[in-house]
């Protein structure tokens, strides 16, 4: 059954923005039965189709996150950026939001090794890199800056992640390609001009909109944070 704080409220969605899709001429024609009507050239997206998938994804990821499941949440393009890592943070979630890092989800013994070097680096800034000269410190400094530029958000990541959401699948066309690959469950936001049976959960919904994104992403780690405190 669905809890009363991730309930979908038309109002809600309208004020976010959340049912305006893209340019009519951008259209997937896949996306047609998630498409209410057209206004002034632009598809507005049925909110009901957007609230039933959302509601049936929460309740899953409140009982993955019961388990002590583990959960990512991509969102690069300025629109997302900031409402991916908000939303990470107060859900305790691991985030990517600079850049995806190709082969995250298939080649993770590479990506491991990068974070070991982003935390042996960590330890050696705390101590001021004291056996470098201060050329060589000023270079590791910024290897550690861009370390933590592209994988702050999951820095405490010990294994692939149980869930991934991606805020913008037409953006981030490799993560959901490759979080494919291994199987691991994807819940994407999909605007007008994307392709809804690629491998996941698609919630129709408005990609561009900073209110929108963070409107989605409230509800779903709303539900991570109850399931949470079931445990």
């Amino acid at each position: 059954m669905v809890t009363e704080s991730w309930n979908i409220c038309s109002e809600d969605t309208m004020e976010a923005g959340v049912h305006s899709g893209h340019q009519a001429r951008r259209w997937n024609p896949k996306m047609a039965p998630y498409i209410l009507t057209e206004r002034k050239g632009i598809h507005i997206i049925d909110l009901t189709q957007t609230a039933r998938p959302l509601s049936e994804a929460c309740d899953p990821v409140a009982g993955a996150a019961g388990k002590g499941k583990q959960f990512l949440i991509v969102g690069t393009k300025y629109q997302a950026a900031d409402a991916t890592r908000s939303a990470a943070t107060r859900a305790q979630c691991h985030y990517v939001n600079e850049k995806w890092l190709g082969g995250t989800p298939t080649n993770w013994s590479t990506v491991e090794t990068r974070l070991q070097r982003s935390e042996d680096l960590e330890g050696g800034a705390a101590m001021g890199f004291p056996e470098y000269s201060d050329g060589e410190a000023a270079t590791l400094g910024r290897q550690l800056a861009r370390l933590r530029k592209y994988l702050g958000g999951i820095r405490y990541m010990k294994s692939l992640p149980d869930v991934v959401t991606i805020a913008d699948q037409r953006g981030e066309s490799t993560a959901t390609r490759e979080c494919a690959i291994p199987g691991i469950p994807t819940i994407r936001l999909v605007d007008t001009d994307c392709d809804p049976d690629l491998t996941g959960i698609p919630v129709p919904a408005n990609d561009d909109s900073r209110a929108s994104i963070r409107w989605i992403l409230n509800k779903l780690t709303l539900a991570i944070r109850e399931g949470r405190r079931n445990q």
